[in-house]
């Protein structure tokens, strides 16, 4: 079995800019979305927020739902995210609970 993958939304404030994306491990990556770690998108605009996660078994599951969620419309996204975030609360904490945050590799900034 494959390592089950995270697909997550990002934001700035609450129905602010957003970023979707997908990783094996949604720690690290929101982590690095949190601290500027990459340049990009989410620098530039300040999504530093999890907003919304959810896993999948597999890659493939994951790569689809990923670009499902990249076409839909922003209001889509919003009352996606207000379905299990009405309050647009950062998620950071909850998937943080149980784990240590991981020193940065230098090769991974």
């Amino acid at each position: 079995m494959d390592t089950p993958e995270a697909v997550y939304i990002m934001a700035s404030h609450p129905r602010g800019a957003l970023y979707t994306g997908r990783s094996k491990n949604l720690v690290w990556r929101v982590w690095q979305h949190r601290t500027s770690a990459i340049p990009g998108h989410t620098r530039r605009y300040g999504i530093n927020q999890l907003v919304y996660f959810e896993y999948h078994d597999n890659w493939e599951a994951a790569w689809a739902r990923e670009h499902q969620l990249k076409r839909y419309r922003r209001e889509w996204k919003f009352n996606l995210i207000e379905a299990g975030n009405p309050g647009w609360k950062d998620l950071w904490f909850q998937i943080t609970e149980d784990e240590a945050i991981p020193a940065a590799p230098l090769d991974q900034l």
